[in-house]
């Protein structure tokens, strides 16, 4: 597809987007060589996943037989992280099921959002005995937003000890934390030596609220694995009209070919390991497509990016 007509793909031709995904993108008029995923090391755990990773919301609902194929092509294509958490409703049943074949092949992380010791140790079995495994690869605390998340799930009879002990039973091998909030995100890695963070990773968030490379350095300091959350994420919903088409997506997606192609590059362009795109089947194969021509940003694109930001508003501010 030349790049005329793939930047001319319009609003309609995404929601119709064919199960096949995008044809492999061409830009300056050039054959772009469809190659391998990429795959990155994980900070100091020395692990190397996919830089596209699965969100468990996008098979949640979807019959078994829709989600093992989806799965199974994901795997084929070269993505060995999966993310899932008990809060995305029948996920972890149904990855559970359509990870079976492949369970010794991939990334796989869970999260809690208890923040209590025993909350934490029921919560955990719970999600190993759904997703049909006896161990996590990853396993962290999910949408530390406020001081007291942290304090509670880092203090005396918190989630922590509940983590600590599944690691040392082999249950878990590394334990990390997502967070929507860089004053959540700072106050936990000061407290707790983790190995990964999951937070946005967003072009919006980055310029228009500089929300995001303060955590990002700390993390990147701390020779963390960064993932990123919102890389495709474009503003809150302008309209309610909007939503319809987008049931998985709490905000308004980017989905414009031209600026997801920057947008998902901005983000990989940063220290991060990998991108979870948005919940919608169509959104992370647009992000997959596009994943496997990446190149790093330029600052001509760069640029452009920031003259987009201004015009929208950031999903986060700079504090919670």
């Amino acid at each position: 597809m030349q790049r005329r007509r793939f930047l001319q793909t319009s609003f309609l031709g995404l929601l119709n987007f064919s199960r096949s995904g995008f044809s492999a993108r061409r830009t300056q008029n050039q054959h772009i060589k469809r190659q391998t995923l990429p795959k990155r090391i994980l900070g100091r755990t020395g692990e190397k996943i996919s830089v596209i990773g699965l969100g468990g919301i996008v098979v949640v609902n979807e019959n078994q037989e829709t989600a093992n194929r989806i799965v199974s092509n994901a795997v084929e294509q070269g993505v060995n992280y999966f993310d899932v958490a008990p809060s995305y409703g029948n996920a972890e049943e149904i990855l559970g099921v359509a990870l079976k074949p492949f369970r010794e092949k991939v990334f796989l992380a869970c999260k809690t959002l208890e923040r209590s010791r025993r909350g934490a140790e029921e919560e955990l079995d719970r999600s190993l005995q759904r997703l049909q495994t006896d161990y996590f690869d990853l396993y962290q605390f999910h949408a530390l937003t406020e001081i007291r998340d942290v304090n509670r799930t880092l203090g005396r009879s918190g989630a922590i000890d509940a983590v600590i002990r599944a690691k040392e039973e082999g249950k878990i091998r590394y334990i990390g934390f997502s967070a929507h909030s860089s004053e959540a995100a700072l106050r936990a890695m000061d407290q707790f030596d983790f190995d990964t963070i999951l937070f946005p990773v967003n072009y919006v968030c980055y310029f228009k609220a500089n929300f995001g490379p303060d955590v990002v350095r700390t993390a990147q300091a701390k020779k963390m694995g960064i993932l990123g959350l919102k890389a495709l994420a474009r503003q809150p919903w302008p309209s309610e009209d909007m939503k319809k088409n987008w049931p998985k997506c709490w905000y308004q997606p980017v989905v414009n070919p031209e600026e997801a192609y920057l947008a998902l590059r901005f983000a990989l362009t940063q220290p991060v390991t990998a991108v979870i795109p948005p919940g919608d089947i169509r959104l992370f194969r647009q992000a997959l497509e596009m994943a496997h021509s990446y190149t790093p940003l330029n600052a001509g694109e760069e640029r452009r990016l920031r003259i987009q930001a201004q015009g929208l508003q950031p999903l986060f501010p700079l504090t919670s």
